[in-house]
C-alpha cells in the first residue's frame, strides 16, 4: 500500500508539485485515478464526492472558507477517507507528519522561510499563467493533454466517455486562457482549428507578449541560478523547488514549449527532467540566501508582487461596492473586473477571492519577522522591503 493517494490528472501543475514533494520526503504514493483499479478508483471517488458535499475536505493547515475555491482538486489522502487539498499545503503537514523527514520543505531560519514561500506562491499564482500559456498557446498545434487526460479518466467512465474527454478537454481550457490572464490581440492564428485558437476578448488588452517576456525572465533567472547552486535555496530541494518544478515541468510534454525551453535554459529543463526522475529524493545539505537569487526576486517583484497588490486593492474596492461574486464565475459574468498594468502591459482581470489570504500570509509573514532576518533580506535583495509587503 502507498503511503499516500493523490487525486487528479498529470496535466496538473499541482498534482506534479505534490508529488515531487512527496518523493523528497520519501513517501510512496499511487495517483489515482490513472493508477488505480477500477472498483477501488470508483469507490474512492464516492468518498471524494460525499467529502465534498458535505464541506469535509480540509485544508492544512486549516484557512477561513469563502477566501479559497474550496474544495480545489489536486487532492491527497492517507487512509482512502480524509482528503485534504492545497499542495503548499502537503508540504506544511509533511513537515508535522508523524513520520517527518529529517530536513523540512520550509526552512526553519526565518528568512529562508520567507523567500522559500514567497517562490512557492508566486509559481503558484503567475507561474500558472505561464505555463498554462504555453500548453495552450505556444504549444497549440502539440500538445497532447487532451488525449493524456481522456485516458487517465476513461478508467471511471463508460466506455467511449474517456474519448469525449480527450475531445472536449482542450476545448475548455482554451477558453478559459483569458481568465488565467492570457488574451490573444485580435485576429490571432495558431494554425488550429477555430474551437482551438486562443481567444482575444473584447475590451481586454492582449497579454501574449507580457507573459512570453515573464516566462523568458523567469527562465533566465532560473538558470543563471542553477548553474550555480543544485537548488534554489542552496545544497537541497525545498518548498521553493516544488512549486517551481510543479509549474515549469507542465511543459516538459507540450512539445513547442519544451523545445524552446531546452533551446533557452538547458540547465532548467536538465534540473526539471531530473527531479521528474527523482535526484532530489531525500537530498541533505545547507540552504543559504545566494546574490544569484536576485534575478528571480526580481522577476517576482515585477510581476507577482504587483499583480497580487491590484488584486487586493480590486478585491477591497469590490467588496466595498458590494459585489459577492469573485473568480472564475464573476469573470464569465463580467462582474468585478479590474484594470491593472505589469512590466509597461495593461491587463484586465478579475478580483480574485483565493490570492488575498495568499497575499495577507505573505505580508504577516514579513511583518512578524525578526529584525536581524528582515535587515539581512533587505541587504542582500533591494526588491524585498517593507514598501512591497505592507
Amino acid at each position: 500500500m502507498a503511503d499516500f493517494t493523490l487525486w487528479g490528472v498529470i496535466a496538473s501543475p499541482y498534482l506534479l508539485k505534490m508529488q515531487s514533494i512527496l518523493d523528497y520526503a520519501e513517501h510512496s504514493w499511487q495517483r489515482w485515478p490513472d493508477q488505480s483499479a477500477w472498483p477501488s478508483g470508483l469507490k474512492m471517488m464516492r468518498n471524494l464526492n460525499k467529502a465534498r458535499k458535505l464541506g469535509l475536505i480540509q485544508r492544512f493547515p486549516e484557512r477561513v472558507r469563502g477566501m479559497d475555491e474550496y474544495p480545489a482538486v489536486p487532492f491527497y489522502t492517507e487512509d482512502g477517507t480524509q482528503f485534504f487539498y492545497d499542495s503548499s499545503g502537503l508540504a506544511l503537514h509533511l513537515d508535522q507528519h508523524a513520520q517527518r523527514h529529517e530536513s523540512p520543505l520550509v526552512p526553519t531560519d526565518p528568512a529562508l522561510a520567507f523567500v522559500s514561500r514567497l517562490i512557492d506562491e508566486a509559481f503558484d499564482e503567475f507561474g500558472l499563467y505561464m505555463v498554462h500559456h504555453n500548453r495552450w498557446v505556444t504549444s497549440a498545434k502539440t500538445n497532447k493533454m487532451g488525449i493524456v487526460t481522456g485516458r487517465e479518466m476513461g478508467k471511471l467512465l463508460p466506455i467511449g466517455i474517456g474519448k469525449l474527454v480527450a475531445w472536449n478537454m482542450p476545448k475548455r481550457q482554451v477558453r478559459r486562457c483569458p481568465y488565467l490572464f492570457s488574451v490573444a490581440p485580435e485576429g490571432f492564428e495558431a494554425g488550429v482549428s477555430r474551437a482551438l485558437t486562443p481567444p482575444s476578448r473584447q475590451g481586454f488588452p492582449a497579454t501574449h507578449k507580457l507573459l512570453e517576456t515573464a516566462w523568458r525572465n523567469y527562465l533566465a533567472a532560473m538558470e543563471a541560478l542553477l548553474l550555480q547552486q543544485p537548488y534554489l535555496l542552496g545544497d537541497r530541494f525545498t518548498l521553493a523547488d516544488a512549486s517551481a518544478y510543479g509549474q515549469l515541468s507542465m511543459n516538459l510534454i507540450d512539445g513547442t514549449a519544451a523545445d524552446l525551453m531546452r533551446e533557452l535554459a538547458p540547465t532548467t529543463y536538465n534540473w526539471l527532467c531530473e527531479i521528474r526522475d527523482g535526484s532530489h529524493i531525500g537530498t541533505r545539505g545547507d540552504l543559504y540566501l545566494s546574490e544569484g537569487l536576485k534575478a528571480l526576486l526580481d522577476a517576482i517583484d515585477a510581476t507577482f508582487v504587483p499583480l497580487m497588490q491590484q488584486n487586493a486593492l480590486a478585491y477591497t474596492d469590490a467588496v466595498a461596492a458590494g459585489e459577492t461574486s469573485f473568480n472564475e464565475a464573476a469573470f464569465d459574468q463580467g462582474r468585478t473586473l479590474y484594470d491593472g498594468e505589469l512590466m509597461g502591459h495593461e491587463f484586465r482581470a478579475v478580483a480574485k477571492s483565493f490570492q488575498i489570504p495568499v497575499w495577507r500570509d505573505l505580508c504577516v509573514s514579513w511583518s512578524a519577522m525578526d529584525e536581524a532576518s528582515r535587515s539581512e533580506l533587505t541587504n542582500k535583495f533591494d526588491c524585498l522591503n517593507d514598501v512591497a509587503f505592507r
